[in-house]
């Protein structure tokens, strides 16, 4: 059908990027990681947006059945946390030259702190939840079996990738910024004109999807404003801003993204509460984007929907994986044998490699991209808030206590999950005992040295 086809023709194009735009490889690591410093602030804009907004089947999935909470979950906390990273990290973060957050790391408080950071970032950017939705997504355009779509969508992901590291992610963000928009602008209008506006949707969905929590409580909207603290240590704001021409287009950037993000929240969580409303039956939320463009939409614009879709996945597949391996390569394999300051883009080009087989590997065991998110968000945000939040700072922390803070924070909240079965343990989200170590290690040092 028309969406197969244009879905084919998408990854074709993206073949045609690997085998003709990118021939020559990025030279150094300057250039290979950071673009060699010289994003301008559209293409700075363009390639966060897209970039951060790659769940866009997790948000389908988690409107579908809860309905208009996810504005205050999925939208809220991250808008009001990239706002505090405009204004209190960005410019030093572009000030601090480095390449890497475990290079900054590593200058405060030394080189076991970096490396714990390295494996923990490594976990964190791993894809898994964007593979998940682009295997999902595959198959439901081209009825490929998940495993192929998933393998072969990474694939693609990360092949021009490979070869112009950041520049090649920007130049591709770019394309998908106006696709994934696109999209959303042609789906919604289209309900609306069909079904009718809010009338429908009060008569059609269940009464708890028009509520603020959707039914399930104070705490289970409240945590994610804890979980969206990793906003504030996520690798991809700060890979951006070490790549920005200067400090205005690394905070102006992220101001303008906020502005994008607003936007597109509300025309995707006005197509979920859409997609709940006209196909209630709907066996797999994760699939409620695709399903209710393929219910509403002509063969034409149900093709563009679908390269829209794809190109939004493929934006966040694509950076994540590259932050990944460079992760991996230089920060964590590099760092452990004392040459992380080396140029040595072979090793990073081959852990790109290894970043997809992981997150391939943990797409395929996982079977919900949500609970991805909120299990490497628990775990990864106490390790790194405090640490880097110190980082930016002029006080002194001995590297031994960084680490003990950091392993204790991670290992906590990891036992946490585990002792609930991955629920909240006796009632609580693992996010905040792990949350609670860091700060009684690193904030009791301060108040003893004030006394």
């Amino acid at each position: 059908d028309v969406s197969s086809l244009a879905g084919l023709a998408y990854l074709i194009f993206l073949a045609f990027i690997v085998l003709r735009l990118f021939r020559r490889p990025a030279q150094g690591s300057l250039e290979y990681i950071v673009a060699g410093r010289r994003l301008t602030l559209p293409a700075f804009t363009a390639s966060l947006v897209t970039t951060w907004y790659g769940g866009i089947l997790g948000v389908g999935e988690y409107t579908f059945s809860y309905g208009v909470s996810n504005w205050l979950v999925f939208g809220v906390p991250y808008y009001l946390y990239a706002g505090v990273f405009a204004l209190f990290l960005a410019a030093r973060a572009r000030r601090s030259e480095v390449l890497t957050v475990p290079d900054l790391l590593e200058r405060r408080f030394g080189r076991p702190a970096a490396l714990v950071a390295a494996a923990v970032l490594f976990v964190m950017t791993a894809p898994a939840a964007y593979v998940l939705m682009l295997g999902v997504l595959v198959n439901f355009a081209l009825g490929w079996p998940l495993w192929l779509g998933v393998a072969t969508g990474t694939a693609l992901s990360i092949a021009y990738v490979f070869r112009g590291g950041l520049r090649a992610v920007v130049a591709t963000d770019v394309v998908q910024f106006f696709l994934m928009f696109l999209a959303f602008a042609v789906l919604v209008p289209v309900c609306v004109a069909k079904f009718g506006g809010i009338g429908f949707l009060k008569e059609a969905l269940p009464a708890g999807h028009l509520e603020w929590d959707g039914g399930l409580g104070f705490q289970a909207i409240a945590v994610w404003y804890f979980i969206a603290l990793s906003t504030l240590v996520e690798p991809a704001f700060y890979q951006r801003c070490y790549a920005a021409r200067d400090e205005g287009v690394a905070k102006k950037g992220i101001a303008a993204a906020i502005a994008f993000w607003i936007c597109f929240d509300f025309l995707t969580t006005t197509a979920g509460l859409y997609a709940r409303a006209v196909l209630p039956d709907l066996a797999d939320p994760v699939q409620a984007f695709p399903a209710l463009a393929a219910a509403v939409l002509p063969g034409f614009w149900q093709g563009v929907f679908t390269v829209g879709l794809l190109a939004t996945i493929m934006s966040t597949v694509d950076s994540y994986a590259f932050i990944g391996s460079v992760t991996l390569g230089r920060d964590l394999i590099g760092r452990w044998r004392g040459r992380a300051d080396e140029e040595n883009l072979t090793l990073v080009r081959w852990s790109l490699v290894a970043t997809a087989v992981v997150a391939v590997t943990l797409a395929l065991v996982s079977g919900s991209v949500i609970e991805l998110w909120k299990t490497l968000g628990s775990v990864g945000t106490p390790v790194l808030l405090l640490p880097l939040i110190l980082a930016h700072g002029r006080r002194e922390v001995a590297g031994g206590r960084m680490v003990a803070a950091m392993v204790l924070a991670g290992a906590t909240s990891l036992g946490w999950l585990v002792a609930g079965g991955g629920n909240p343990f006796l009632g609580v989200e693992a996010i905040f005992p792990g949350l609670a170590v860091s700060v009684v290690i690193l904030g009791g040092m301060f108040l003893r040295r004030a006394s």
